[in-house]
């Protein structure tokens, strides 16, 4: 059974959040924060994404973003994929970081952005 399309939808805000697999962390030090930091910022580029803020916690990660050009999925995959490889290199560990797929929800309205703000 195929996993259902995610809905996109050019100019829309999303509130997405990825874990780590086994709720095992992420960032284990600041080296891993910049690393991350690094690839949200090629990924962002490589996209066209807006990213209006975001929390880098121990074993996930929250962002708020908005997609002029309606690719939030291939932004994603390009950010958990290449940090993944970067972390297990730099680990010396192989196998998966993220536990599953991300978790979106749209955030559609100023009212609603600045909640998500306030809230992370």
């Amino acid at each position: 059974m195929t996993r259902p399309l995610r809905i996109e939808y050019p100019g829309d805000f999303y509130h997405v959040t990825s874990r780590g697999n086994a709720q095992m962390d992420i960032f284990n030090d600041d080296g891993d924060r910049n690393t991350f930091y690094d690839v949200l910022k090629s990924a962002r580029n490589r996209f066209n994404i807006v990213i209006h803020a975001f929390c880098l916690m121990d074993n996930h990660y929250h962002l708020l973003v908005e997609t002029p050009d309606a690719n939030l999925s291939r932004f994603m995959r390009q950010l958990n994929g290449v940090y993944t490889q970067c972390y297990n290199n730099h680990h010396t560990r192989s196998g998966h970081l993220f536990q599953g797929r991300y978790v979106h929800r749209g955030a559609s309205c100023k009212v609603h952005t600045n909640i998500e703000i306030n809230y992370n």
